[in-house]
């Protein structure tokens, strides 16, 4: 397993926020905006609107995991922000991993041919 990029500073959360495309879920909201480098950077957001610690820990592992099963059919070259919406209910993985991958396909990112061939298996 390869160790994703992450955006690590309040200037490059900004930057997507205001300059990039987005869709909201019911669960997870996803924000992109093209960068000028080979390899996707990927930041986690969750507001403490969300819930208490344990709540919002448990939103960023699903939202990571769900990010870390679609990674190899997303296309390459973007800066992604994935935040969770505010509620005190956890989503099940299952309800997440669904939506994000609805949520990638809406902004255009996902690789549905290389994701068919190699389920085909």
């Amino acid at each position: 397993m390869k160790k994703a990029v992450t955006l690590k500073k309040n200037y490059e959360f900004a930057r997507v926020f205001n300059k990039g495309s987005f869709y909201v879920g019911r669960y997870i909201t996803v924000y992109i905006l093209p960068n000028k480098q080979s390899t996707n950077r990927i930041g986690i957001s969750v507001s403490k609107k969300a819930g208490k610690a344990v709540v919002r820990n448990r939103k960023k592992r699903l939202i990571r995991e769900s990010y870390r099963y679609f990674e190899d059919y997303i296309s390459n070259g973007y800066d992604i922000i994935i935040a969770a919406r505010s509620g005190e209910s956890v989503p099940t993985f299952r309800a997440v991993l669904k939506e994000f991958k609805y949520l990638l396909k809406k902004l255009q990112i996902f690789d549905q041919e290389k994701y068919n061939c190699l389920k085909e298996y």
